[in-house]
């Protein structure tokens, strides 16, 4: 039978409202660490994360703690990140749980990445115990916050916990919380007298690279027993592997004897890439397999694609290499060579969503010293034919001509805003303007509401975050999953300098918004292309109409600064002459296009 001593939970909770700093405190009361003193966020060992204060891989813990029944529980916090890029992950990690302390700010309040992995939580029927942060601070209004959980899952006052992980008030109560009111995991089957006997099951909540022992998979044993030497096989590639080492996850991996049914740890099957142990997957026996895997895996799909290049072309070997070992960390990020006419050699790189973009390029940056220019972000586009194919777009450079095209369909979004109120008009009107169709508006309690949209995905990753944050003053937060595809009118917009086509900077946009885009993007390139001793025109273009122009006037020399008098023929002989040269220039000229416009196009002033 599964012991009756184990508790596995996550913790939910929105950015900075303090997760990482609440687990710190935990694993100091259970006696794993000692005083931590000046190392905080233990589980956040990434430079990235603590400066983010985000939570960017998901981490696992095993702790031992001897209640007040003198009964030692084993205690296992399966950390999960918060972002909405990582929505996929945080349900894999909540379904390796049975309970979860949902923690709120006691000056922020219920944010909307907290709601969305609250109902995540639900779906997976998890036991909820909620917790106020941050007592401690003069901002705080716990009994407003407190009204606001109440509200979204239904508990009594008495319920709501009020901690401060900073200071250490109420860690105690969080940890009896956890062992009175979250249920052991629930055994596979009453059929078999022991635990040995069942079929192995295993789910895969997260998995790591080791550079010496290769892909190592973080489990829960769902039913059955892991042993070293064992055959399993993944349920979704079908490969078999033999176990070297199964284990307990604390400070360190630590080795044991087996993992039963109910325990989370870890395991080294020898796999050579973190592709192979898949997130979500379900680890099975080779001698006594079960015909069906556990539910709810599905292969992780990028949703937002964008082109990196090295901005030196001598180091596309090392930027090759740099994303092949970050790979081995993030199965999630796919990858492929293509050739830009403005950039050179770089690839096409799809990411979950903007924020992963931005944290893979930095970590590339950081980790590997590299310097990367990124194209602006697309989304994928699925194209209907006239010949009836159906095609997946994602470059700009490779939609097909209009005449070709018989309807393009585009990503729905189904979006929500909590916002204070006096906000909402705004927000409606940012809303509208990228495309969304309002749904409805909650009122969480008077002072919080949540605004409900459906929108296109390609109009919230440019800069919809950066403009809500701004125009809230920071206090309104978004959350968005994919729902499906809407038919949209979408045509391709290229960039001519002195007429050659700068493919980096070309995009898929809005029929209605062709023109402002274009408009905006001309009058940026005129201010960052420095004047040339020729003429640059700058052009935005859909097929071969024009539609927008700005012009770089040439750097003159005055030719007329030797004339001392004479003939105005003279004068003018001189000025069709430095015409005729600057004609020449411009057809053999080249305009080197600084990197600063390729970010300047994803800004929206």
């Amino acid at each position: 039978m599964i012991k009756k001593n184990i508790r596995n939970f996550c913790i939910i909770a929105h950015i900075d409202h303090g997760k990482s700093t609440l687990a710190d405190r935990l694993l100091e009361a259970t006696g794993l660490i000692a005083s931590i003193g000046e190392r905080t966020q233990f589980l956040d060992d990434m430079d990235l994360e603590r400066e983010r204060g985000i939570t960017i891989k998901a981490h696992a813990i095993t702790m031992n703690h001897k209640a007040a029944d003198g009964i030692e529980y084993v205690l296992n916090l399966i950390d999960t990140p918060g972002h909405v890029d990582f929505s996929y992950e945080v349900s894999r990690s909540l379904a390796a749980c049975e309970g979860a302390i949902l923690l709120v700010d006691a000056s922020q309040g219920v944010e909307a990445q907290t709601i969305a992995n609250v109902y995540l939580a639900l779906e997976n029927d998890l036991t909820i115990i909620p917790a106020i942060n941050k007592i401690d601070l003069v901002s705080a209004q716990p009994d407003l916050v407190q009204q606001q959980i109440m509200d979204l899952i239904g508990c009594e006052a008495d319920e709501v916990l009020r901690i401060s992980a900073r200071q250490g008030i109420g860690i105690d109560q969080v940890i009896n919380a956890v062992i009175d009111l979250i249920p052991p995991p629930k055994p596979y089957s009453d059929k078999f007298s022991s635990i040995e006997d069942e079929p192995l099951q295993a789910l895969i909540f997260d998995s790591i690279f080791d550079n010496y022992r290769g892909a190592i998979p973080y489990i829960k044993v769902v039913s059955g027993v892991l042993k070293p030497d064992q055959m399993i096989f993944f349920h979704s590639t079908r490969k078999k592997y033999q176990v070297d080492e199964v284990g307990l996850l604390r400070l360190k991996r630590e080795p044991q004897k087996q993992l039963a049914a109910g325990e989370v740890g870890y395991i080294i099957p020898g796999c050579k890439e973190v592709g192979e142990t898949r997130v979500g997957d379900t680890i099975g026996d080779v001698e006594n397999p079960l015909p069906k895997p556990l539910s709810g895996y599905r292969e992780p799909k990028p949703m937002v694609y964008a082109g990196l290049y090295p901005t030196d072309a001598d180091e596309y070997e090392d930027f090759q290499n740099a994303l092949a070992k970050l790979k081995l960390n993030d199965a999630s990020l796919q990858y492929e060579p293509e050739t830009s006419g403005a950039l050179g050699f770089g690839f096409r790189c799809g990411f979950l969503g903007l924020l992963h973009l931005e944290i893979v390029q930095e970590r590339l940056e950081r980790e590997y010293n590299l310097d990367l220019v990124s194209t602006v972000p697309n989304v994928k586009y699925r194209i209907a034919c006239t010949d009836d194919q159906i095609l997946y777009v994602d470059n700009p450079v490779h939609l097909p001509s209009p005449m070709a095209i018989k309807e393009v369909e585009e990503p729905i979004v189904k979006a929500q805003i909590v916002t204070p109120p006096e906000f909402i008009g705004a927000i409606m009107q940012l809303s509208m303007e990228r495309r969304g169709i309002y749904e409805n508006t909650e009122y969480l309690d008077p002072q919080r509401a949540v605004l409900h949209f459906k929108m296109p995905l390609a109009e919230i990753i440019y800069d919809f975050y950066d403009r809500l944050k701004s125009m809230s003053r920071g206090y309104a937060s978004f959350d968005y999953e994919h729902t499906g595809w809407a038919v949209t009118k979408m045509v391709r917009l290229d960039i001519l300098l002195n007429g050659e086509l700068i493919d980096a900077l070309s995009v898929i946009v809005h029929e209605d918004k062709a023109y402002a885009w274009g408009r905006r993007v001309v009058d940026k390139l005129a201010q960052i292309i420095p004047r040339q001793m020729f003429e640059v025109a700058i052009q935005a273009a859909i097929s071969s109409r024009i539609i927008a122009r700005a012009t770089v006037r040439a750097l003159r020399k005055n030719v007329l600064a030797k004339c001392y008098g004479g003939d105005i023929t003279r004068k003018r002989k001189l000025l069709e002459k430095q015409k005729e040269g600057k004609k020449r220039m411009k057809m053999l000229g080249h305009v080197e296009v600084p990197q600063e416009a390729f970010m300047a196009i994803l800004k929206s002033d």
